[in-house]
C-alpha cells in the first residue's frame, strides 16, 4: 500500500546553513528514501515576521492542499500563523515541528516575546501532534501548556565521523560553528578571548555571515577593536568538507550560545572527539554530557575566559573531556534511526 502523501511548508531557503534547515532537509530526503511521497511548499522567507503577501500566501498554500492529507509545518512560520492554521484543523492533519519555541530568541522585547508566546500557544494548540528536537524543547511546551501527550521528542541524527587529529601544538587551535546571530553569544566569547590573549591560540569562526548583517558588522568591529584580528578568521558559511577540514585541525570546541533548542554543531564536535566548552542555556545541557564538556553560565564573558585559561592551560582537562566526547559519540543517535521515528509517527497521525 502506497504511504499517503505528505507536504511540507517551510519559510526561507530549505539550503540555509543552519542546524534548523539541515534538521528539515535530513528528515524529508530520508522519507523520500523511504517510499513517501514528500512535497515541499516554500513561504516567503520574511517569517517569523511576515508580511501581509507573506501571511497570504501561506494561507492560500495551505488551502490549497487536499482534504485528510498531512502537513508538517516549520515552527519558524507555524508560531505565527495561529489564525491560519486553526482554520484547516478539521481538514487537515497538521504536524507542527518546533526546533525551539520563538519567544526565546535573543532580542526580543518583553511586549515581542509575550505575544509570540500568546501566538505560538495558540498554533501549537491546533496541531494534531508536534515534534521537538529535543527534552529541553517539550519542556518548554510543557510550560506553554501543551499536553506532554500531544508531544515527540525526535532529535537530530548525527552523521559518524573521523576523530579530530587534535595535534595539540602551540597554537591551540579553537573551533566555533554558528551563524553570526545575537543568540550565538559570539560577542561574549571575543571578549572572553580578549582576556586570555596571553595565551597561544587561533580562532577559526565558521557561520553565515548574512543571516544578520548587523551582529556579523558588530563582531568584526568587536574584532578589530581588540586587536585580535591576526588571531581570528571569519570564514562565513561553507560547504562540507571545509567545514570537515575544520573540525579535523581543531583542538577544541567554543560556541557561546544563549540558548539552543538541541544545537547540531555540538553533537557534531562530539561526533569528531573534540572537547567543547559551551554555556548551560537550553538543550546544551542534554546535548553535550559534563563528562565531554565544560559548561558555563551564559552572557559572561569571564566565566568563559575562566573555562578558555583552563581548557588552554591544563592538557590533563582537555584530555579527560576529550575522552568523555569519544564516549558521548558512540551514544549519538543516526539519521536512519530517527528518520524511522518519524515514519513510525506519522503513520500514526
Amino acid at each position: 500500500m502506497p504511504l499517503a502523501p505528505l507536504r511540507f511548508l517551510i519559510p526561507g531557503d530549505l539550503l540555509a546553513p543552519t542546524g534548523g534547515y539541515r534538521y528539515d532537509r535530513r528528515l524529508i530526503a530520508g522519507l523520500r528514501a523511504q517510499g513517501k511521497q514528500v512535497a515541499v511548499a516554500a513561504l516567503d522567507a520574511s517569517f517569523p515576521r511576515p508580511s501581509a503577501t507573506a501571511r497570504a500566501d501561506a494561507t492560500a498554500k495551505l488551502k490549497a492542499v487536499p482534504d485528510d492529507h498531512q502537513v508538517v509545518i516549520d515552527g519558524l512560520a507555524l508560531g505565527v500563523i495561529p489564525e491560519v492554521v486553526g482554520a484547516e484543523r478539521e481538514r487537515l492533519r497538521l504536524i507542527g515541528l518546533v526546533h525551539h519555541p520563538l519567544a526565546d530568541e535573543t532580542g526580543l522585547s518583553t511586549a515581542q516575546r509575550a505575544a509570540l508566546q500568546a501566538s505560538e500557544s495558540a498554533a501549537l494548540a491546533a496541531m494534531r501532534k508536534l515534534v521537538v528536537t529535543s527534552a529541553a524543547t517539550a519542556r518548554c511546551l510543557a510550560q506553554m501548556g501543551i499536553a506532554a501527550e500531544q508531544v515527540a521528542v525526535i532529535e537530530p541524527g548525527t552523521d559518524p565521523a573521523p576523530l579530530a587529529r587534535r595535534a595539540g601544538r602551540d597554537p591551540l587551535r579553537l573551533l566555533c560553528v554558528g551563524a553570526l546571530i545575537p543568540r550565538k553569544g559570539h560577542r561574549y566569547l571575543i571578549e572572553a578571548l580578549a582576556r586570555v590573549r596571553d595565551r597561544p591560540w587561533r580562532l577559526d569562526l565558521i557561520g553565515s555571515l548574512e543571516a544578520d548583517p548587523a551582529t556579523a558588522a558588530s563582531i568584526q568591529a568587536q574584532i578589530g577593536r581588540l586587536g585580535l584580528g591576526e588571531r581570528m578568521v571569519l570564514h562565513g558559511a561553507v560547504d562540507d568538507s571545509m567545514l570537515e577540514a575544520a573540525y579535523q585541525q581543531a583542538d577544541l570546541f567554543v560556541l557561546p550560545s544563549l540558548f539552543e533548542g538541541y544545537g547540531m554543531a555540538f553533537s557534531e564536535a562530539l561526533a569528531h572527539g573534540l572537547p567543547i566548552l559551551g554555556c548551560d542555556a537550553g538543550a546544551v545541557a542534554d546535548t553535550v554530557p559534563s563528562s565531554a564538556g565544560l559548561l558555563v553560565a551564559p552572557r559572561s564573558s569571564a566565566a568563559l575566559a575562566a573555562g578558555l585559561r583552563l581548557l588552554l592551560s591544563d592538557r590533563r582537562a582537555r584530555l579527560r573531556l576529550m575522552a568523555g566526547a569519544e564516549r558521548a559519540r558512540a551514544q549519538l543517535p543516526d539519521w536512519p534511526s530517527q528518520i524511522q521515528r518519524w515514519a513510525d509517527l506519522l503513520a500514526h497521525v
